[in-house]
């Protein structure tokens, strides 16, 4: 078996020990919003009808699925009562769990090829961008954790060097976990944060390099420039540099993540999503509008505040969990 194999096999195993009962509390305030929501689109209603399609659609609008990806279920909803002729109410659960796994099963950017981290590539720098608030330096503390409990050396980089707090808790995170960290005072060129990170990654042999960024929205243009910088540098270490730039995006803000998936696939070439703060929110519908409407496959969801709490992104089992 090839290394990149063995490799995502044992990380996939790794974050497969949250039970999934773990996930299914995660999403526990989403899971009851849709309920309530569903149970009066359906009151008094013994078939699937227009009347209760046309509530469904507010439902998942409501639930910040989005626009465009309730389109595409409530089409898929429509076809499917035409195929069967008759589809009770009391089967409208399951027939939108089969139909929502379906859409997602069909973009190509979400198949499970996706979660590779090829072991070929020594070491596996990943560029992690965000805005500030998102979770960002949270999810690289969790990040890293996963992969030393692999038995995989981390590096972590605080490139983000224009936030006062910003290199203190990466700081913290690196003490932590356990690992090092390379920084420099704040208002340091993040380009030289990454340029020393990946030279002393490839002086020690690291297996995976972390590189947190500023996560400024204000400026677009300044925000494009920097982030093109720190991966130009990083290509003088290892030219195929960096293998991943994710993208974390808090869930609890609903459509504002949507704009912000927008803009940063703009300002880079984001690779990855990281969806985080969905045990903290009803707005959990937003994982399959981003699952959809971006080409961009999500990779991990954050469902709580400890350690152990970040997931590999498994389109069934969060489907399952949102509509059980």
């Amino acid at each position: 078996m090839p290394d990149s194999k063995i490799f995502d096999m044992a990380l996939f195993g790794l974050f497969g020990k949250n039970k999934k009962e773990d996930l299914e509390k995660g999403l526990e305030k989403t899971k009851e919003n849709v309920f309530q929501k569903l149970s009066r689109a359906i009151v008094g209603k013994s078939k699937v009808d227009d009347e209760v399609l046309d509530n469904l659609e507010e439902v998942l609008i409501s639930s910040d699925v989005g626009v465009d990806t309730t389109i595409r279920i409530i089409r898929r909803i429509e076809d499917r009562v035409r195929r069967d002729k008759y589809v009770g109410t009391d089967e409208l659960n399951r027939v939108l769990k089969e139909e929502i796994t379906a859409l997602l099963k069909e973009n190509a950017a979400n198949d499970e090829d996706s979660f590779i981290l090829p072991d070929k590539q020594k070491p596996y720098v990943i560029m992690v961008v965000g805005v500030n608030g998102a979770g960002k330096t949270t999810t690289i503390g969790k990040l890293a954790n996963k992969f030393k409990q692999s038995g995989k050396s981390v590096l972590l980089g605080a490139a983000d060097t224009f936030r006062a707090a910003a290199v203190d808790q990466l700081s913290i995170w690196a003490e932590r976990v356990g690992i090092p960290i390379v920084k420099q005072g704040m208002g340091a060129d993040p380009a030289s944060v990454a340029y020393d990170t990946l030279s002393k990654a490839k002086a020690d042999g690291a297996d995976v390099v972390i590189i947190d960024t500023a996560g400024r929205l204000h400026n677009k243009i300044n925000l494009m420039n920097e982030l093109t910088k720190i991966k130009n540098v990083m290509k003088k270490i290892f030219p195929d540099a960096p293998h991943e730039v994710l993208l974390v995006l808090d869930g609890s803000t609903g459509q504002n993540a949507y704009e912000q998936a927008k803009q940063f696939t703009k300002a880079t070439e984001v690779t990855a999503l990281a969806i985080t703060k969905l045990d903290g929110t009803a707005k959990g519908g937003v994982v399959i509008g981003i699952s959809d409407s971006f080409k961009i496959p999500v990779k991990y969801i954050g469902t709580g505040e400890k350690i152990d709490d970040l997931q590999v992104f498994n389109r069934e089992e969060f489907v399952e969990s949102l509509f059980n």
